[in-house]
C-alpha cells in the first residue's frame, strides 16, 4: 500500500492523516479480543487509572499477542510508514490507551517527541505514530484532538515539569503538558481538529504535533492502539535506558508479512 501524493502532502502540512476503516470489522474484533486478553496480564507494562481501578494503558502487546505481531508488519501500515520516513523502520513503542465508559481519563496537551527527547536522548523526530481505532471514536468518548500544523513550529516545551512524576511506569503527558498560554497561542494560529471514525480506522500523526484528549463521557469504550515507528538511523542514546516494554530494543528493520491479523499467527520475536 502506498499513500497518494495528496495524502503525503496532507500529512506533511497538517501533521496527521486519517485512513478510514483500513482494517475490517472481523480484524478489528480480533484486535479487541487480543487486547482483552492482554489487559489481564499482570506486570509493569499495565498502567492503571489514578484510582487503581480500570486499565489506562498497556505497553508492548505485540510481544505477547500474535494479532498485534501481525499488525505491526502489515503492509497496510508498514509501507506508508516507510514512505513517510523515506527509509526502514523498527518499533520504538507500542501501547494501547484505554478509556472505559464514563471513567476513562483524558490526556494533557503535549508533543510526543518532547518526552522521547528528554527521556531517551532521541536526536531527531524521524518517527511516525500509527493510531488504530479499536472502537468507533466520536465526539462523546474522548477522541484525540490535534492542533493541525503545530508540528511545523517544533518543540514548545523542552524541559519537564517540576515536581514528582505523574507515573513511575512511563512518561505521562502531564509531565510535559503545555500551559494554557502555550495552547492559546497555538490554537489561535492553527485551530483544533478531532480525529473520529469507525472502528478499524487508522490515523497517522507526526511526533511533534500538539495533541491531547478529554475524558470519556460516553457509555461505550474508546480504545486506541498507537504504534510508534522509528527510523533505523535514529536510535536513542539515553543516559539511563527506560524499560524495554516502554522503548523497544530491537532496532532491526521490520519486514512486511503476507499473513497479517487473521488467522492468528505465531508470535514473531
Amino acid at each position: 500500500m502506498q499513500l497518494s501524493q495528496e495524502q503525503v502532502r496532507q500529512f506533511r502540512t497538517q501533521g496527521f492523516l486519517i485512513l478510514d476503516q483500513l482494517f475490517s470489522a472481523e480484524e478489528t474484533e480480533a484486535l479487541q479480543e487480543a487486547f482483552r486478553r492482554d489487559a489481564l496480564v499482570p506486570g509493569e507494562q499495565r498502567v492503571l487509572e489514578s484510582d487503581g481501578g480500570e486499565v489506562r494503558a498497556v505497553y508492548a502487546s505485540h510481544v505477547r499477542q500474535p494479532e498485534f505481531a501481525g499488525l505491526i508488519r502489515s503492509p497496510r501500515v508498514l509501507d506508508p510508514v516507510r514512505q513517510l520516513l523515506g527509509g526502514e523502520a523498527y518499533i520504538y513503542q507500542f501501547k494501547i490507551n484505554a478509556k472505559p465508559p464514563f471513567s476513562g481519563a483524558g490526556w494533557s496537551w503535549h508533543q510526543d517527541f518532547a518526552a522521547w527527547q528528554m527521556a531517551d536522548g532521541l536526536e531527531q523526530p524521524k518517527l511516525v505514530n500509527v493510531g488504530v481505532f479499536l472502537d468507533e471514536v466520536n465526539e462523546f468518548n474522548g477522541p484525540v484532538i490535534f492542533c493541525p500544523g503545530s508540528h511545523r513550529d517544533g518543540l514548545v516545551k523542552k524541559t519537564p515539569a517540576g515536581g514528582p512524576a505523574a507515573s513511575e511506569q512511563h512518561v505521562d503527558p502531564e509531565d510535559i503538558a503545555l500551559t494554557p498560554a502555550d495552547m492559546t497561542g497555538l490554537v489561535d494560529r492553527h485551530g483544533l481538529v478531532s480525529a473520529k471514525g469507525a472502528a478499524g480506522t487508522v490515523v497517522l500523526f507526526d511526533p511533534e504535533i500538539v495533541h491531547g484528549s478529554a475524558p470519556n463521557m460516553a457509555p461505550y469504550p474508546r480504545r486506541l492502539l498507537i504504534v510508534t515507528y522509528n527510523d533505523v538511523t535514529n536510535v536513542p542514546h539515553p543516559a539511563v535506558p527506560r524499560p524495554e516494554y516502554v522503548v523497544g530494543r530491537d532496532t532491526a528493520p521490520l519486514r512486511t508479512t503476507d499473513q497479517e491479523i487473521l488467522p492468528v499467527m505465531e508470535v514473531m520475536a
